[in-house]
């Protein structure tokens, strides 16, 4: 490291998006942090957090001719944990309200109600990034 500038941990996982990705990408994410010694409580919120922005990522990249993968990148500093999940969909996010008795629609609710800030940007026309940030 550069003399002046923080540390951090990092670790990235790209998958095929698969229905049973979602499950790799979880172990990976639970393996990682707690070997970087996170408390239990955040790395269970961390797993949710995983699982809701992975599916988002997998069934974007999956609706595409080529499936394109997906890709999760895990980051701590000293303050927080930032979740990223990246996809090549050139479609935005677009929230939706979920019903009483819908199976699906509630993800952005829970990224939202787990994390201390999320949101979503894109590095190019078919690069898109969704991430959620814990406070550790």
């Amino acid at each position: 490291m550069t003399a002046g500038t923080d540390a951090y941990l990092s670790s990235a996982l790209e998958l095929a998006p698969l229905d049973t990705a979602i499950g790799c990408f979880r172990l990976h994410a639970v393996a990682v942090l707690k070997e970087w010694n996170l408390p239990r409580d955040l790395i269970a919120d961390a797993e949710m957090l995983v699982s809701e922005l992975m599916t988002n990522a997998a069934d974007a990249s999956a609706c595409m001719p080529e499936r394109p993968p997906v890709a999760l990148r895990l980051i701590a500093t000293g303050k927080t944990l930032m979740i990223e999940a990246w996809d090549q969909s050139p479609l935005d996010l677009e929230p939706c309200e979920a019903g009483m008795y819908d199976e699906c629609g509630r993800g952005l609710t829970v990224i939202a109600a787990l994390s201390a800030r999320w949101g979503c940007d894109r590095t190019g026309y078919r690069r898109k990034r969704v991430w959620a940030e814990l406070a550790l």
